[in-house]
């Protein structure tokens, strides 16, 4: 399995004219799903209660109005043609931002940073300069590398908008799927009164059926979601393709056929007379019109599966015009039907033709799915990005397709997402209250979106602080209108998000503020390479054929927990790897910049320190694969000899500055490649300039081999070096755990030991192990408890 890092999206980045509409094309449904299915319940929303239609039309044409001015500005004109700019390599989303800040203020909240990160291709792509131009961005960036609280308060940030998106991923599946299957209640209402005429029968109560048809068709929705979307993604583009064109061309009717002149309600005028007569109702509904946005984050956030050009195309081109004919096309038929059937609202049926009214259905639940899906990888991917930083507990990832980058499943969060989504539909049973809160979500996300924008402006692209404050300011404005109606409707179902988020916030708070704790205990209680160096090559204990793998956490110094192994164990492998696995605040790390590699101690005491740097978006190999990789970069590493000192104790106190990078087997062709087979007659390489280290030890078990190229050459104790790696390899490999149990040390406040002896610990006894990621093999593995008093 080879999902090495951004290969797959940098290839088909290639902005050539064919793959931009490809790419355009499969964005309908991924990207605009929500958004395309905004239409079946924004008007129904938007005069649920608090404003009414009547005979002066004055309450539909401002509601248009307010719709289409909404869509210009937010999607169209922030997103589109601003926000889609700050990419971080190509990725998108709140975390994208937030690790652009990260890399040019240097704010990271991950503790093992090394200047060595900085070295990144990643890091340096598009000619990066860590010095702002202007005086403000340079004492900006200043007051922000020397003040914590503010770093904090960043982070901060960043954790509410990636929770207000977890709480979308609950009830965007809730309030698309109900709305869509609402159709049925106006269809069998209709039939069922026809039915009544004639036989007088007893009405009886049809809404009801709307609720276990939502709540059937969104259990199957996440019970699918283990297959992977790969296997029914090629539908998602044609529904989201048929769906958009339906409604454009029902809108398209409705104008021509009922209201010719309803395009003079898109003029701003219109919104002045809506709030001139409702006033305060009208202010309150415009939390239902902000549903007309809902899906624009899906533009930036999913930005790293697609390319600019290709997002802009299809929504400038498609998704725009359609959803403004359907917006139009409903005011149109609205404008001439002022009394509306008791037993069904203002919604989006209503202006559907009766003998299309069915088919219309069909296709607006299928839609309705394929934007829930959207959302819920959606969910998938940034919990997967909060846990490569350190803010969200680990948690069991499965990749559900070998060849397309990012289709991942968490079941975890999967099952609590279904839980919670049936829990509001069921629990609110109409879209007034699932839009309160949908609404909320949204434009929590926007304001963030907005608000860390402004810094990337002046820190990253910088420009003047004049155009910052102009871009919070505009911006800031419409959105922060929509918050305060949004957030009016609190006991209106716009709690549920800041509840989710609430929870989901302190989780990540715990989980980050444990983390921090556990690794600075590690940097301070570190083993001194003297003591090390006192124990001698054996350190003071029988060492036995074979790799041992110790984890840590650390990237420099050698970590407490080791001298606790060697005080308790009776032997210990020939060759020592201290093994740390980070991720750094860039998307993608290059393969060739997967390891740093380092000798602690001198060469005859055979250990090693190997740091295996991901991005937040990268795929961690399984363990076989990671195995060979580890082994081969370490016989590159002695190889090359690049960090040999001829010492035995000062030289090695800093032993983190002189790491080589090292990349995967795959990317050093002209390097040491590890062969293994099964076979005792292992044939000469040939002619391919390369020569055999092989195993005197003849095993039934695979044999190891390294091929070493001819030039450069390699010395006596470098070839001595590699042949003990080799034999170590094929002996195998042992995984040294150290469980730490974490406590709040004596004399810590309340709140602390609350956090740390009751949050967190709760929190690291239901998460995975680090080294998840790695499937070490249990039969391989030896864990050894520590208990760290933080």
């Amino acid at each position: 399995m080879d999902l090495e890092a951004g290969v797959y999206q940098n290839h088909l980045k290639r902005e050539s004219w064919k793959t931009v509409l490809t790419l355009a094309y499969q964005s309908l449904g991924v990207v605009y799903g929500d958004l395309s299915t905004s239409p079946l319940y924004v008007y129904k929303s938007t005069f649920a209660e608090d404003i009414q239609h009547s005979e002066t039309n004055e309450e539909i044409f401002g509601v248009l109005s307010f719709v289409f001015w909404t869509l210009t500005l937010v999607p169209l004109l922030k997103y589109v043609l601003i926000v889609l700019r700050a990419d971080d390599n190509g990725e998108g989303g709140t975390f994208a931002l937030y690790s652009l800040l990260c890399r040019h203020a240097r704010v990271n909240s991950l503790p093992s940073c090394q200047l060595a990160d900085e070295e990144l291709h990643e890091y340096k792509k598009d000619s990066i300069t860590v010095t702002p131009n202007s005086g403000f961005a340079s004492r900006l960036k200043s007051t922000l590398e020397k003040h914590r609280v503010l770093q904090r308060f960043l982070l901060v940030l960043a954790l509410i908008g990636t929770c207000m998106v977890i709480g979308d991923g609950v009830l965007t599946p809730a309030i698309s799927v109900f709305s869509a299957v609402s159709g049925l209640e106006l269809s069998m209402a209709k039939e069922h009164h026809k039915c009544q005429l004639r036989m007088g029968l007893l009405y009886l109560v049809l809404p009801d059926v709307e609720v276990p048809i939502a709540c059937i068709i969104l259990i199957g929705l996440f019970a699918l979601q283990h297959y992977g979307t790969h296997r029914v993604g090629f539908l998602f583009a044609p529904v989201v393709l048929i769906w958009l064109l339906c409604i454009s061309t029902i809108g398209l009717y409705n104008i021509i056929h009922w209201n010719p002149h309803v395009y003079q309600a898109l003029s701003p005028y219109y919104m002045y007379k809506f709030l001139r007569k409702t006033q305060r109702g009208g202010w309150m509904s415009l939390g239902g019109i902000l549903l007309c946005i809902t899906g624009s984050e899906a533009m930036f956030a999913d930005l790293g599966h697609f390319s600019q050009l290709s997002i802009k195309i299809a929504f400038t081109s498609l998704v725009y015009p359609s959803l403004i004919l359907a917006y139009m096309g409903q005011a149109a038929y609205l404008s001439k039907h002022h009394v509306v059937d008791n037993d069904y609202r203002i919604g989006f049926y209503v202006s559907v033709p009766d003998k299309l009214r069915w088919p219309v259905l069909v296709i607006a639940i299928l839609a309705a799915v394929v934007g829930s899906q959207a959302i819920i990888t959606g969910t998938f991917s940034i919990i997967k990005q909060c846990s490569a930083l350190g803010c969200f507990p680990r948690v069991k990832i499965v990749h559900t397709s070998s060849k397309i980058h990012g289709q991942i499943y968490i079941p975890e969060i999967n099952w609590t997402l279904m839980l919670l989504c049936l829990a509001v539909t069921i629990g609110f049973r109409d879209t007034k209250r699932m839009g309160n809160a949908s609404g909320l979500a949204v434009i929590t996300v926007m304001l963030v979106t907005t608000c860390l924008m402004s810094l990337v402006i002046v820190l990253c692209w910088h420009k003047s602080v004049l155009l910052a404050i102009c871009f919070v300011f505009f911006f800031g404005t419409v959105e922060a209108l929509y918050f305060s109606a949004s957030l009016i409707k609190f006991l209106e179902g716009a709690w549920v998000p800041i509840a989710l988020s609430f929870i989901f916030l302190i989780i990540m708070c715990m989980w980050h503020y444990g983390t921090l704790k556990k690794y600075e205990f590690d940097v301070h209680n570190k083993v001194s390479i003297n003591w090390l160096l006192g124990l001698g090559p054996s350190l003071g204990i029988v060492r036995v054929r074979g790799i041992g793998l110790v984890h840590t956490e650390l990237v420099s110094g050698i970590p407490a927990i080791f001298s606790h192994f060697v005080t308790n164990l009776p032997a210990f492998h020939q060759v020592l790897v201290f093994l740390c696995i980070k991720s750094v605040p860039v998307p993608h790390v290059r393969p060739e910049e997967r390891f740093l590699v380092g000798r602690i101690g001198p060469r005859e005491y055979r250990l090693y320190r190997c740091i295996v740097r991901y991005g937040y978006r990268d795929v961690h190999k399984d363990d076989m694969e990671f195995e060979n990789d580890l082994v081969c970069s370490i016989a590159e590493f002695i190889r090359s000899g690049s960090t040999e000192v001829n010492g035995r104790s000062d030289d090695w106190k800093s032993d983190d500055d002189k790491m080589t990078v090292v990349g995967t087997c795959s990317t050093h062709s002209d390097g040491i490649q590890l062969s293994e087979d099964n076979t005792d007659n292992v044939e000469s390489a040939g002619p391919s300039e390369l020569r055999e280290i092989k195993s005197p030890v003849t095993q039934p078990r695979k044999r190891v081999r390294f091929l070493v190229p001819e030039s450069p050459k390699i010395d006596r104790d470098a070839r001595e070096e590699l042949q003990e790696l080799m034999e170590a390899r094929e002996a195998g490999i042992a995984y040294i755990l150290g469980h730490a149990y974490v406590k709040a040390k004596q004399g810590s406040s309340m709140v602390k030991k609350f956090v740390i002896n009751y949050g967190y610990e709760f929190l690291r006894r239901n998460s995975r192990a680090h080294t998840y990621a790695l499937s070490v093999p249990h039969a391989s593995t030896l864990e050894v408890g520590m208990i760290y008093h933080v």
